[in-house]
């Protein structure tokens, strides 16, 4: 389906309630890196990060990163600190890399959650690939103007989304 609208907006990846998850009937979270889970450039999973991970997985839900980055191991890097498995350059908003994810883990769209902060390449792949997009605002705009115009752009489809909540 090509939308570009999410289900739901939350405030933070960790707002994600893993027992809500679980009821929905969802096995694995695929998750953007930059903006999602850490701001731009951190290398180390913050606390609360590796807490939320754990209370998945008592859940057993798997956090999967899914992650456009092109920086040389940066998403290898993040993964194995955390944890957790990991695909870098994945290409999206094409389906290819949500497809490769969920086979790669044993999961179906109907079991698997994208969680991101970007309308054009998270949520919009996400829908394409038939899977349930959450949007999350972003951990931090500063530095690069180009993401203030991305996010005014994006607005229309947050604020539909905000009616719209998956949780």
């Amino acid at each position: 389906m090509f939308s570009p609208i999410p289900q739901g907006v939350y405030p933070r990846i960790t707002d994600l309630d893993p027992a809500a998850l679980a009821r929905r009937g969802v096995k694995l979270v695929l998750a953007d890196l930059d903006n999602t889970l850490v701001p731009y450039k951190a290398t180390e999973p913050p606390p609360e990060l590796v807490a939320w991970k754990q209370a998945l997985e008592a859940e057993g839900i798997i956090l999967y990163l899914l992650s456009n980055s092109r920086k040389p191991g940066r998403a290898q890097a993040f993964a194995q600190k955390l944890g957790i498995p990991f695909q870098g350059h994945s290409g999206k908003p094409r389906k290819a890399g949500y497809l490769r994810a969920m086979e790669r883990m044993g999961c179906t769209p109907e079991q698997t959650v994208m969680v991101g902060d970007q309308i054009f390449t998270d949520t919009l792949g996400a829908n394409n690939a038939g899977v349930t997009p959450l949007l999350v605002q972003p951990i931090r705009l500063a530095g690069n103007p180009g993401r203030y115009i991305r996010y005014a752009v994006e607005t229309p489809f947050r604020l539909l989304g905000k009616r719209r909540p998956f949780l």
